[in-house]
């Protein structure tokens, strides 16, 4: 399947890969793409840095869509996670009252975690691409997202998020609330006092306080967490791997390829950055003279990068689509307009 098809087909385009590679101006790329084909397009980056921002020409990005105008006849928004205001709407959301959400959002336990807790920035990513797709405002996303260990854990996160609510530590802190017990009495417990003679009896009091106002909203997390996985098995979903052909990229783009294999979840397009591109007629001769030689040098080379990325393509089981090396930094309309030519140079 072409890349154009996907960008007209599928409701949400998930680009991963290995770091410095291009994938935040492919998916870029990808999002004006959707718009000039008369998509309400969104493009949300997981990637704290302002690369997205920067190819797009713009200053900033916030959590809050930003719409870009353009000669398109669809429309184009963009946006950056913010994992904290991400997490307090999600709290706002499964509340039972406003009042329990004011108690949990003012918990000086649950101010600290929300955005520094391990696997949190990724869970947000998972929520705020589930709210994304639910938008009546657009009928296609693309996501950017972190280098690929840190995308897998983007995919893995849900499934955390359900283990953790399922760890005897978070039931045992439940378990005042369920009782009808105070916060006190399992404060005063001697579990809690070894725990709190390590890290401070103010932060396992403020702890056991907000777990308590959590109660009543795991249901809530867990049918949410659920969604999100169903979300990204459903054919809508399209995973398109971005990579260059430098050996360490292709490697890691492999094994990023199987891991998503083992998750039950396909790649439909390779896009290849960065390649080297051809100065000369392919089987060019040594001939005379270095300007010569420098050329048939360069079609050695890109000869070799089409051969590898032809056995990467079989390796990961999707076409793959090559993009040059382009003599100035993507930071425009223009400059992606130039790249989706190549992205999308077999589309139609």
């Amino acid at each position: 399947m072409a890349v154009g098809d996907l960008v007209g087909d599928r409701a949400i385009l998930v680009c991963c890969g290995p770091g410095g590679v291009g994938k935040t101006t492919v998916a870029a790329a990808l999002a004006v793409d959707g718009a000039r084909r008369g998509r309400r397009t969104v493009v949300v980056t997981i990637d704290p840095a302002k690369r997205l921002a920067d190819a797009l020409g713009l200053g900033s990005l916030t959590d809050t869509p930003r719409r870009i105008e353009g000669d398109w006849p669809g429309e184009l928004w963009a946006l950056m996670l913010d994992p904290r205001s991400t997490f307090d709407g999600l709290v706002a959301r499964y509340a039972p009252d406003p009042g329990q959400a004011e108690t949990i959002l003012a918990n000086r336990f649950y101010r600290n975690i929300a955005g520094a807790l391990s696997g949190t920035q990724e869970y947000m990513a998972m929520e705020k691409l589930f709210e994304l797709h639910n938008d009546e405002r657009f009928d296609l996303v693309v996501v950017d997202t972190p280098p690929t260990r840190n995308a897998l854990d983007f995919i893995d996160a849900p499934r955390r998020l359900s283990r953790l609510l399922d760890n005897r530590l978070f039931r045992l802190l439940m378990l005042p609330a369920r009782t009808g017990l105070r916060a006190v009495n399992i404060a005063t417990t001697a579990f809690v006092r070894t725990i709190g003679k390590v890290v401070g009896s103010e932060v396992v009091s403020d702890a056991v306080t907000f777990f308590q106002a959590f109660e009543g909203m795991e249901d809530g997390f867990r049918r949410r967490a659920q969604g999100v996985l169903d979300l990204l098995a459903d054919p809508c979903t399209a995973f398109v791997l971005v990579t260059s052909p430098r050996r360490d990229a292709a490697r890691e783009t492999e094994f990023f390829a199987e891991k998503l294999g083992e998750a039950g979840i396909g790649v439909e397009a390779l896009i290849v950055n960065r390649m080297h591109p051809r100065f000369a007629p392919a089987g060019v001769g040594p001939g005379e003279g270095p300007l010569h030689r420098n050329l048939a040098d360069l079609e050695r080379l890109a000869d070799g990068e089409e051969a590898h990325v032809a056995g990467l393509s079989r390796r990961v089981g999707a076409p793959a689509v090559c993009v040059p090396e382009l003599d100035t930094d993507v930071h425009d309309l223009a400059g992606l307009a130039r790249v989706a030519t190549y992205v999308f140079a077999s589309a139609d």
